[in-house]
């Protein structure tokens, strides 16, 4: 359905005239213009020609002018809506030697806009024997948004010119003969959507070429290189041709292709840069009828066009993966693609975001042939004005229309943004490195996992210039990651195992991160205990003791921590603790170890300490009782005479006996289940009541004897028990 508009304006001081078919002007007073009548009052395209000869005096014949700067003028005249001009004339061979200025009537405030020069970059870079061939030849088109009215006028500097024959100016209306579906989706309104491109270049308005599937390995093992599904290279996403409401009716033949990409050739539309980016897709439909209606091509001459904004843009049909052949780079359309940045970068540099589309772009067109797009090649000129045909040019993968051709484009800021996007798209991912392993411990240079692990990595390359992760483990690709993607889920079997992240960009250049990881599902084990020792030391208020364990793990311990009576961190490689314990309560020690994947476990053991009283002894004579409040209920048992002996029979798992250090105290010799022990000195510099001065532990709990033998050390005979504290 085409866009029906109503103007009724007084148009003050303008003259106005009928175009006719023969290019001719009447002029005519200015008048009320009548309301349009409807869709056939707005047509794609409008010609007026422009005059090619002077008034008298001025041109020596028809066709050439000798002036001093003269100029040539189509007084103001209003036409049916348009929102693009350009100029074009017959021999597309031919070259347009003068300037075609215009300004042109805004449609919504009546204003007319300053004097601009149309850009000509020679003569037609369409393919000799191509669907392009013939044509006219043609400026660049501008874009002058909505508007009603134009005047025109041709320069020429001093001496004789030549003017081409047939110059006219065109007007084109990107907003008539829109598709149907166009009216309810993508309309001239604005820029439809952003949707990725389709591999027949058929349009559909959402499609990815081949899909971006993706497949975890399965779960309990690293997945079978046959089972992996490797994500397709993404094409970059653009507004397809359906997104911007490409007029497919007027494209006549079907898409031609050259062999492969060699060059991406970069190019601007010399169109101004205050255009709205909503206005982007009516900008595209414009080129296009102008290149078809207009130059007389096939299809709109460019691969692809990116606007100010970013927004990337399907041009020619074809497929967007395919190498189809455009019309774009005089001599040099095979063997490449051509991108057009929407605007003049004569004296503006683009955004970072274009950077980044065109050098996706470029990326993804050099790279699908196997080539860097920081590499130079050479191409085989097909004829330009700057290098006759047969000739052999060196050039950038990524070079600028002036490369090949007499022109300013792409425009000198953007020219020299083109190293900065070559290296953008030919690079390596930048700063690729691994942020962390979930699920996983790293100790050392080696990672430790007792279930599934999650690789997550980074890089700095943005996801567009990306193409997809794989991972690989013990040299198997076990996943491969879509672009988007920064981890994947792992289920490896019990070992060391190396893994692999290898990161591959658009261009083909890849980088690897290598992590040795090493799966343990088995705990740590128990050689030894726990168990709880009697120790020596006092026995005021409370009873020393050790407690000792071994633990182990064939992958090595990462923790091991005392969880009862209280909390604390002992070393991996301690196997005693120094503690005490409450006299007459049972007490319950717990130690959980844990190795380096996190496999934990836990050992218990609970004892009580108890008191056998010197009078629970079995005694010889010699003894005397003592009183002193430093003994346990005030009281204990003394000799002084050698070989008086107290023997304790007791069941428990460990023994030490409570005694008291004097400076003058003695020596007594000890026999455990009638077997010599040793000898105890009791003698200390300080009196120390209550300690316990002897211990011995068992494996088991069992009954056991403890005999205490005096000495009768010379000169410090004496000495003072005060009982035997027992394990049970």
């Amino acid at each position: 359905m085409n866009v029906i508009r109503t103007i009724n304006r007084s148009v003050a001081a303008v003259t106005t005239a009928a175009v006719a078919a023969t290019g001719t002007v009447t002029v005519t007073a200015a008048r009320e213009l009548p309301a349009y009548a409807g869709p056939a009052a707005e047509p794609v395209l409008q010609t007026l020609a422009l005059p090619t000869s002077a008034p008298a005096g001025t041109f020596a014949a028809p066709g050439s002018a000798r002036a001093e700067a003269t100029g040539l003028t189509v007084a103001p005249r209003v036409t049916k809506p348009f929102s693009l001009l350009g100029a074009t004339w017959t021999d597309p061979h031919a070259r347009l030697d003068g300037t075609v200025q215009v300004r042109t009537r805004a449609a919504a405030d009546g204003r007319w806009s300053a004097w601009r020069a149309l850009e000509s970059d020679g003569t037609s870079p369409a393919t000799a024997g191509s669907a392009d061939a013939g044509g006219r030849g043609s400026t660049d088109p501008v874009w002058v948004g909505d508007s009603d009215a134009v005047e025109a006028r041709v320069t020429t500097g001093a001496g004789t010119h030549t003017l081409p024959a047939g110059l006219r100016l065109d007007l084109i209306n990107p907003d008539a003969d829109l598709p149907a579906a166009a009216t309810s989706g993508a309309s001239a309104a604005g820029a439809p959507a952003a949707a990725p491109a389709t591999a027949a270049g058929a349009s559909a308005s959402a499609a990815q070429i081949g899909g971006t599937s993706f497949t975890e390995p399965a779960p309990g093992r690293a997945a079978a290189n046959a089972a992996v599904v490797v994500p397709p290279r993404p094409a970059p996403t653009v507004v397809t041709r359906a997104g911007w409401a490409a007029n497919e009716a007027m494209v006549v033949h079907p898409p031609e292709y050259t062999t492969d990409v060699q060059v991406l050739f970069v190019h601007h539309t010399a169109t101004s840069n205050d255009y709205s980016c909503a206005d982007s897709a009516r900008i595209v439909r414009g080129i296009q009828a102008y290149h078809v209606r207009s130059n007389g091509w096939n299809d709109i001459g460019y691969n692809f066009l990116v606007d100010k904004c970013g927004t990337l843009f399907e041009g020619r049909a074809g497929g967007v993966d395919r190498p189809v052949l455009g019309a774009h780079t005089l001599g040099f359309n095979s063997h490449s693609a051509a991108i057009a940045v929407i605007g003049d970068y004569t004296d503006s540099a683009v955004a970072t975001k274009v950077r980044w589309v065109i050098a996706q772009v470029a990326a993804y067109k050099i790279g699908m042939y196997g080539h860097l797009a920081t590499e130079r090649t050479v191409l085989v000129s097909s004829g330009s004005d700057r290098f006759p045909a047969g000739t052999r040019v060196t050039l950038n993968r990524v070079s600028g229309h002036r490369d090949t051709g007499k022109t300013e484009c792409p425009g000198n800021t953007l020219y020299g943004q083109l190293g900065a996007i070559r290296s953008l798209a030919g690079a390596a991912p930048a700063d690729f490195s691994m942020a962390r392993m979930t699920g996983a411990t790293r100790v050392g240079d080696a990672f430790y996992a007792r279930g599934p692990i999650r690789p997550l990595w980074t890089t700095a390359t943005p996801t567009a210039l990306l193409n997809r992760f794989d991972v690989i483990v013990d040299g198997t690709v076990v996943a491969s990651a879509p672009r988007a993607h920064r981890t994947t889920l792992l289920n490896l079997n019990p070992g060391r195992h190396v893994v692999t992240v290898r990161a591959y960009h658009l261009s083909g250049r890849a980088v690897s991160l290598t992590r040795a990881v090493v799966v343990d599902r088995t705990a740590p084990t128990y050689t030894s205990g726990p168990a709880v020792w009697l120790r020596s030391g006092s026995l005021d208020g409370s009873v020393p003791i050790y407690l000792r364990w071994t633990a182990a793990d064939a992958g090595g311990l990462r923790s091991v921590t005392l969880t009862r009576p209280r909390a604390a961190a002992l070393s991996t490689t301690a196997r005693a603790l120094a503690s005490t314990a409450a006299p007459g309560r049972s007490t319950t020690w717990s130690i959980r170890a844990a190795d380096r994947a996190g496999n934990t476990r836990t050992a218990t053991v609970t004892r009580t300490p108890l008191m056998l009283t010197e009078r629970a002894a079995v005694r010889t004579s010699g003894w005397v009782n003592v009183v002193d409040p430093g003994y346990f209920g005030g009281r204990a048992l003394r000799s002084i005479t050698a070989g008086s002996s107290m023997t304790f029979t007791f069941t428990g798992s460990s023994a030490s006996l409570a005694a008291s250090r004097t400076p003058a105290s003695g020596r007594v010799k000890i026999y455990v289940d009638g077997r010599y022990s040793g000898v105890v000195d009791l003698r200390s510099a300080t009196t120390q009541h209550r300690m316990a001065v002897w211990a011995r532990s068992w494996p088991d709990s069992a009954t056991h004897t403890v005999r205490v033998v005096v000495e009768g050390t010379a000169r410090r005979p004496g000495v003072a028990l005060d009982g035997l504290v027992l394990l049970r």
